[in-house]
């Protein structure tokens, strides 16, 4: 006859509790406990934190194309001197159309929140 061995071997430990608890916080739903003001400001933060990373990221690149269209104008102007100067140009278009960007996307943005953001603060406001 065969021998059953079972065996039931269990551990408790608070810390490992304590870790998973936090490790859970970390991706429980961020609106779960937020109050409506919390909920209000971080909508309007929102509006306007994606459209600063793209408007910088814009702004940056193109003043680094600007930068390389001196370079070529000053050090290498025996050759690169024409296209330097259309290099520079297209830095310096990117640089002036970063405003405008981010002009563009905090208002596409804002039309998109403004039902929640209304909701919550007439709800705010009673």
């Amino acid at each position: 006859m065969e021998e059953k061995k079972e065996t039931f071997t269990y551990t408790y430990s608070a810390k490992e509790q304590e870790e998973i608890k936090k490790i859970r916080d970390k991706y429980a739903s961020t609106t779960e406990g937020e109050t409506s003001m919390e909920q209000l400001r971080r909508l309007d933060r929102s509006a306007t934190k994606g459209a600063t990373i793209v408007s910088l990221i814009v702004g940056i690149i193109s003043t680094l194309i600007l930068g390389v269209g001196m370079c070529c104008t000053m050090v290498w102007s025996e050759k690169l001197f024409i296209p330097g100067v259309v290099i520079g140009i297209i830095g310096i278009a990117g640089v002036i159309a970063a405003y405008p960007i981010y002009t563009h996307i905090v208002k596409h943005k804002r039309e998109k929140l403004a039902p929640e953001i209304l909701r919550l603060s007439d709800e705010l406001m009673k």
